[in-house]
């Protein structure tokens, strides 16, 4: 307990005393709006049966007679289990109603599960490592992101896209080295390993867009 107070407090004094290189928005609301399949598009998450889905992946199939089907697959936000659904055009749904919070990632408990630190209250917020899965490794100790609620509830760990990383290994640039297009593994300073090109060294900050894994761009 004491060593978590003494980390919950650093977090505090470094969120207060320095102004963040990848930032994050305050915290925001996102009403419930009616929207049909023409607005679909991946990372929208919707209201169904009272619980919130977010979209994975969708496709548009045109028939020669009647209107076009949209195939749908949502990942419940709640409980982590997959859905697809097949809608005919113009279908309606309800976004879900959502709120935004930043918040400062603490530590992982030998349970599994995650604590953060309310960027506004400064209230430690536990997380099941159900609704982190798709981003932990992105996730280092004292980065800021947000956390998404339903509800009263989080349903989502969001961590800024683009972000900047360091590249704490990485093989050497071999000299003489130009094809076109080389690339090389890199391990981030969060854990995650992507591909780089070939020219990016070890202690390198790299821009990096989370969302799909990629490197964008050396800082």
């Amino acid at each position: 307990m004491l060593a978590r107070s003494l980390l919950i407090s650093t977090c505090i004094s470094s969120a207060l005393a320095f102004a963040p290189v990848n930032t994050v928005h305050r915290p925001t609301s996102s009403l419930s709006v009616a929207v049909d399949t023409s607005d679909i598009k991946n990372g929208l998450t919707v209201e169904l049966d009272g619980e919130p889905y977010k979209v994975l992946n969708f496709s548009i199939m045109k028939q020669a007679r009647g209107a076009a089907k949209t195939t749908i697959k949502f990942k419940n936000l709640k409980r982590g289990t997959t859905i697809e659904n097949t809608y005919r055009s113009g279908e309606k749904f309800e976004t879900a109603e959502i709120t935004r919070k930043p918040s400062q990632y603490t530590y992982e408990d030998e349970s599994g599960n995650y604590y953060f630190m309310d960027m506004e209250s400064f209230e430690e917020v536990m997380v099941e490592s159900k609704n982190v899965e798709d981003q932990k490794d992105w996730i280092s100790e004292g980065m800021e992101l947000d956390l998404i609620y339903f509800k009263g509830e989080v349903i989502e760990v969001r961590v800024p896209s683009p972000f900047v990383f360091e590249v704490v290994e990485t093989e050497p640039n071999v000299k003489g080295n130009t094809s076109q297009g080389y690339t090389k593994p890199a391990v981030l300073s969060c854990g995650a390993t992507i591909s780089v090109p070939g020219f990016v060294e070890q202690g390198s900050m790299i821009k990096v867009d989370t969302e799909k894994g990629e490197y964008i761009e050396r800082i």
